[in-house]
């Protein structure tokens, strides 16, 4: 029988998405009123794997990683979804840009393994974490690769996104020595 124990901390990341680079910002600092400093920020990157998300945020979106500085407790994944969900409807409802929804706020964490990111929805390879968010494991860390499932969102499957995760990855592992 294994014996429990606490997990280790995570580094708790959002994936933000836009439009409008001072939507971006905006996001950015609200999250980090709540969530402490922003340790590590990827460029933007254009998405142009979806148009999944055309009607409600308009085109040439443009997506950024944060990695904020503090190591927290990953069974608080809900709570961020749930948090983050709120901003984005706050700051849509100041109708600041044209768009029904400027801004996408995507939290999940990394851990040494793996990149797990919270959802509303429900598939087959999701997990039900509590208060209708789900967890999925997005993309795993082996033989020193970030390696896809069947099922990672294609923009995930980038390059240039695992070389932000790999620097995320080293900052955890040095943050989890101290």
């Amino acid at each position: 029988m294994g014996e429990i124990s606490e997990p280790q901390p995570v580094l708790r990341i959002v994936a933000a998405f836009s439009r409008h680079p001072e939507a971006l910002e905006l996001g950015r600092r609200v999250l980090e009123a709540h969530w402490g400093d922003v340790e590590l920020i990827s460029d933007p990157f254009p998405q142009h794997e979806t148009n999944y998300y055309d009607t409600e945020m308009g085109t040439q979106l443009h997506k950024q990683f944060w990695a904020f500085a503090d190591l927290v407790d990953g069974a608080e994944l809900p709570d961020w979804k749930i948090l983050s969900n709120i901003f984005e409807t706050e700051i849509a409802a100041q109708q600041v840009w044209p768009e029904a929804r400027p801004l996408n706020l995507d939290p999940g964490y990394l851990t040494e393994a793996k990149l797990l990111l919270a959802t509303t929805k429900d598939r087959d390879h999701r997990i039900y974490l509590r208060d209708g968010i789900f967890a999925e494991v997005t993309l795993r860390y082996q033989r020193k690769q970030w390696v896809p499932w069947p099922w990672t969102y294609p923009d995930y499957q980038r390059p240039e996104y695992h070389y932000f995760f790999d620097q995320c990855r080293t900052y955890l592992r040095a943050a989890l020595r101290r």
